[in-house]
């Protein structure tokens, strides 16, 4: 095949993603690959990855920025623009427009053309507004994952803390329960007795821990955000598992060490270090 041929293939596969038709995408190759893809894909593989990625990035417009190659191979260079409209990586969709460079080297064979596409995914989630952090991978007795804190500068005292936790399948569900659980600490913080938040993901649960300056407080964990979420889990199939719990403190303690003459001073009584430097409350989480 001469190059001319293996040209028009490269644009009739960037044609095929362009018009969102997931069963064009496949039929215009014989296999295809990229970052998210896991391994090369072909036939009807091909044809749910392809309308996975169309529902979640909709409506791609692929601007080629050139073309370089031989008879049997080329390398198209591009920049896409599309809506996002799922959750990535489980990254929320935000409802924008995101934009990527890439590359597709496309190769034709006996059996028919082969594409290797290749982009940034952290370029890609930071188009979508995130920051890339990286964890370990889980070992025989630890997993990880990321936090959030959600602070009111209040430095009361906890009077009582709720820790709850959810199980997800995987990063479409993370994605949801993410976006309920903002709404959530959106109806705390207008609450008159929430202290803060912490959330923090390890392994396949979602934990988040609130606190408030009384027990009579919680009654602002149940409000609609909170009641819709508890609707998607038992009647609408969200998450595998639940736990939440609710718990006193038996004690609190808080520690600051002096800036200047390193002393290590007891936050709640008061009192000043030796050279007279006091502690400002710190805010409860």
């Amino acid at each position: 095949m001469g190059e001319v041929d293996v040209r028009k293939v490269a644009e009739e596969h960037l044609a095929a993603w362009s018009a969102g038709d997931a069963e064009a995408v496949a039929a215009s190759v014989a296999s295809y690959a990229d970052p998210d893809s896991g391994g090369v894909l072909a036939g009807d593989g091909l044809v749910a990855y392809a309308a996975g990625v169309l529902a979640r990035f909709a409506g791609p417009r692929f601007l080629v920025d050139r073309v370089t190659g031989g008879e049997d191979a080329v390398t198209v260079s591009w920049t896409l623009r599309a809506d996002h409209r799922g959750a990535y990586l489980g990254m929320p969709a935000t409802g924008g427009t995101v934009a990527v460079s890439g590359t597709d080297l496309v190769t034709l064979g006996r059996d028919g053309a082969h594409v290797q596409r290749i982009y940034d995914r952290l370029a890609l989630a930071e188009a979508l507004g995130y920051a890339a952090r990286f964890v370990p991978a889980a070992d025989e007795t630890r997993e990880y994952g990321l936090s959030a804190r959600v602070a009111t500068g209040r430095t009361e005292r906890p009077g009582a803390l709720v820790l709850t936790w959810l199980e997800i399948r995987d990063d479409a569900e993370a994605a949801d329960v993410d976006l309920l659980s903002v709404e959530i600490v959106k109806s705390l913080r207008a609450s008159r007795g929430f202290l803060g938040a912490t959330t923090f993901d390890a392994g396949g649960r979602k934990f988040t821990l609130s606190a408030f300056d009384r027990p009579e407080a919680l009654r602002a964990v149940h409000a609609r955000p909170h009641q819709r979420a508890m609707r998607r889990f038992f009647k609408g199939g969200l998450c595998t598992r639940v736990h939440t719990s609710v718990w006193y403190p038996a004690s609190a303690r808080d520690y600051a060490r002096c800036p200047n003459c390193a002393t290590v001073v007891a936050t709640d009584t008061g009192a000043p270090c030796a050279c007279g430097w006091t502690p400002e409350p710190a805010a409860t989480l």
